[in-house]
């Protein structure tokens, strides 16, 4: 009886660490789960307010050019009935001046074409060509700034594991493991950073990647549509012209006389 009474006594002792530290983890999840998302976000520490601008940022520039790159935002109907109608009635004056009055990437592209008209085919067609790729580099621009977030939020959250693994290390120096509460605060710190980072770049690389295709795609669109409308354009009718009729600032030089009128 007496040896039995030793042998329980024993095993507690030896089980009462891990009896601690079950009764510390059981603590611990069901104070997780009485944490809002909020307040498990503040548990991410200080890199948690760069990283909450990069997921902003991230949805509004996808949002943003995702809308630009649609095929009714390069290229609005109306803008392109309208320069159809004009060139068929040969109002090539009219046709620069409607699409002045819009602001849409077909319109500009038109526009650019439409300056150069007087000049002969060659001319027009490398206007065309280099305000399709002022839009597609404009566009461009815009979607850069996704692989920029994609690159820069992990390593913020890296950031935030070394900021989070430093406390984590000084709690176990000062403390050592008795205090696994503190430890563990820590540790979630790290893993809420790590984790954060890598859920915003995520998607970011993927709208990345997804949205160039689609400005591909597009641009490719615009450019055929300027050049379609252009195709039988009478160049030699043209030559000369100035359709955009917009001020130049080229003359003379001013140590030659100009012809008496």
């Amino acid at each position: 009886m007496k040896k039995t009474i030793k042998v329980v006594a024993l095993a507690t002792l030896l089980l009462s660490p891990f009896t601690a530290f079950a009764a510390e983890d059981a603590k611990a999840t069901t104070h997780a789960q009485n944490k809002s998302f909020i307040d498990v976000l503040k548990d991410g520490g200080w890199c948690m307010y760069p990283i909450g601008l990069c997921s902003v940022a991230t949805v509004w520039l996808i949002i943003d050019v995702w809308m630009r790159t649609n095929k009714t935002k390069l290229v609005p109907e109306q803008d392109l009935a309208v320069a159809q109608q004009s060139f068929r009635a040969g109002d090539y004056v009219g046709a620069y001046q409607a699409m002045k009055a819009s602001n849409s990437s077909f319109a500009a592209v038109v526009r650019a074409g439409l300056s150069s008209i007087g000049y002969g085919k060659d001319a027009t067609e490398e206007a065309i060509v280099a305000a399709v790729d002022k839009v597609n580099s404009t566009l461009q621009t815009r979607i850069n700034y996704l692989s920029v977030i994609g690159v820069c939020t992990p390593m913020i959250g890296l950031l935030g594991t070394v900021s989070g693994m430093r406390g984590a290390f000084a709690t176990l120096g000062s403390s050592g493991i008795g205090d696994p509460s503190a430890l563990s605060a820590h540790i979630g710190e790290v893993l809420i950073a790590t984790a954060s980072g890598l859920f915003i770049a995520i998607p970011a690389f993927m709208g990345f990647y997804f949205l160039k295709n689609k400005l591909q795609s597009g641009v490719h669109g615009l450019e055929e549509e300027a050049e379609r409308l252009f195709r039988n354009a009478p160049y030699e009718y043209l030559q000369s012209a100035d359709v955009g009729q917009e001020e130049t600032f080229a003359a003379l030089p001013n140590w030659i006389e100009a012809p008496a009128g």
